[in-house]
C-alpha cells in the first residue's frame, strides 16, 4: 500500500498553517511551477501536479480535517493499492457512483471536453446596526443608513481582467471548469484547483481590484423599520445584502435595532408598562387618575382601597406585533403608593388623627396562630 503523501510538506507549510499561507504557499509553487512557465520539463509538471493536489486537500476545511484525522478517504486501508487518483485511500460506495459515471472519459460520454459556466453564487449577507428613537419603534420610521459592502468593480465591471485584456482559457482544465483525477476507466470531477471552477484565469489583473472583480465601497440606503421594533429586534431585508457572482442572486442585509429607552413605558414583552403614582387618600378612598397612552393620555378609576402594586391593563393599547400583524399588546399600569419623604406638622397631625381612627393593627393576624396555641 502506498504511503500518504505529506501535502504540508508539499507546499512548504506547517501543520498549523492557516487557510490563507496555504492559498499563499499554493499561488506562489503554482506560478514557479506552471506547464506555461516550464514547457516540456516533465519534473516541473508532475511537481505541479503535486502541489495542485496538496491545495485540493489542505484547501477544503473538510478534505483537510479527514486528512489530518485519517479518516474518510484518507482512513489507512480505505481503498486498493493507496486509493484513487492519489487522494489517498478513497472509499466507493454508491453516492459516488453517479459523479463517477457521469464524468467518465473526461466528463462526457463521447469523450469530448466540455466547456462549463462559472457557477453563480449568492452574494454575502450583511449585518448593521441602526439606532432610533422610542416613539420611531413605536409608529416605524425610514432611516437612512450607511452600509460597507463589496461592489462590481467599475473598471472591469467584474471580470477581474485589466481594460483591453480578457480572461485567458484555464491550461489545466482547458475551460472546462473541472478537473479530473481517476485510475482506469473511472474518474472523480471536481472543480479546477488552478482556476477555482470559473474555466479561465486572469494573466493581467485589474489594476483597480487586482483581479478579484470587486471593490470595496459604501452603500447609502434608506430602510424601513416597522412598527413594533424593540430594543435588539433583528430585522432581514431581503436582497439588500452584497452583488451576487457570475449572475448569482444578492445577499441578504440584516439590521439590529438599538431603542432608546423611554422615560414613561419600559417594554416587557409585547406590552408596555407604566408606574403611576398614587396618593395615600387616593388608594384609600379610589380616585379617578389621567394616565399616558401611545396616542394620548385616558382615565383610569381607581378601586377604593388599592394596594401598593396593583395593575390594570389597557387591552390593545400597546405597540404593533410584529410576528402578528394587525396584533397590538397591552399596556399595564402598575399603582405605587406615594409616600413623602418628610411631614409637616399638620400632615403629622392628621395621620395621628387617622391612626387613631383606624385602630386595629394589622399585623395582629400574624400572631393570631401562635396566641391561640399558647391558651390551649
Amino acid at each position: 500500500m502506498a504511503d500518504r503523501p505529506d501535502y504540508y510538506k508539499i507546499l512548504g507549510v506547517g501543520k498549523n498553517a492557516s487557510d490563507e499561507e496555504i492559498k499563499k504557499a499554493y499561488r506562489k509553487l503554482a506560478r514557479q511551477y506552471h506547464p506555461d512557465r516550464n514547457p516540456d520539463d516533465k519534473q516541473a509538471e508532475a511537481r505541479f501536479k503535486e502541489i495542485s493536489q496538496a491545495h485540493d486537500v489542505l484547501g477544503d476545511p473538510d478534505k483537510r480535517n479527514q486528512y489530518d484525522s485519517g479518516t474518510g478517504p484518507f482512513a489507512t486501508g480505505a481503498g486498493p493499492s493507496g486509493g484513487f487518483g492519489g487522494f489517498g485511500n478513497f472509499d466507493f460506495d454508491a453516492s459516488s457512483m453517479g459523479d463517477i459515471l457521469s464524468n467518465l472519459f473526461g466528463g462526457s460520454a463521447s469523450g469530448r471536453r466540455v466547456r462549463t459556466k462559472p457557477r453563480a453564487e449568492k452574494g454575502a449577507d450583511l449585518e448593521a446596526q441602526v439606532s432610533i428613537s422610542f416613539d420611531q419603534a413605536i409608529s416605524g420610521a425610514q432611516v437612512p443608513l450607511q452600509v460597507p459592502m463589496s461592489a462590481t468593480c467599475p473598471t472591469c465591471r467584474g471580470t477581474g481582467a485589466k481594460p483591453g485584456t480578457t480572461p485567458s482559457v484555464c491550461p489545466r482544465c482547458e475551460g472546462r471548469g473541472i478537473e479530473t483525477q481517476g485510475q482506469g476507466m473511472f474518474s472523480i470531477s471536481q472543480p479546477c484547483s488552478l482556476c477555482g471552477g470559473a474555466g479561465t484565469v486572469i494573466e493581467d489583473p485589474c489594476p483597480t481590484c487586482n483581479g478579484s472583480g470587486a471593490v470595496r465601497t459604501v452603500k447609502r440606503l434608506r430602510v424601513n423599520i416597522p412598527a413594533g421594533v424593540r430594543d435588539g429586534s433583528r430585522i432581514r431585508l431581503a436582497g439588500k445584502g452584497e452583488p451576487g457572482r457570475n449572475g448569482g442572486p444578492p445577499g441578504d442585509l440584516y439590521l439590529l435595532t438599538h431603542v432608546t429607552a423611554s422615560p414613561v413605558f419600559k417594554r416587557k414583552g409585547d406590552n408596555l408598562e407604566v408606574e403611576v403614582p398614587l396618593t395615600i387618600p387616593e388608594a384609600l378612598r379610589g380616585a379617578e387618575v389621567k394616565v399616558p397612552t401611545l396616542n394620548g393620555s385616558k382615565t383610569l378609576r381607581v378601586r377604593p382601597g388599592t394596594a401598593h402594586g396593583t395593575v390594570q391593563r389597557l387591552r390593545g393599547e400597546g405597540p404593533a406585533k410584529i410576528n402578528d400583524p394587525g396584533q397590538r399588546g397591552d399596556i399595564h399600569y402598575r399603582f405605587v403608593i406615594d409616600v413623602p419623604d418628610k411631614l409637616s406638622k399638620e400632615q403629622e397631625q392628621a395621620i395621628d388623627e387617622l391612626s387613631r381612627s383606624m385602630g386595629a393593627n394589622p399585623r395582629e393576624r400574624l400572631f393570631a396562630s401562635e396566641e391561640a396555641s399558647d391558651a390551649a
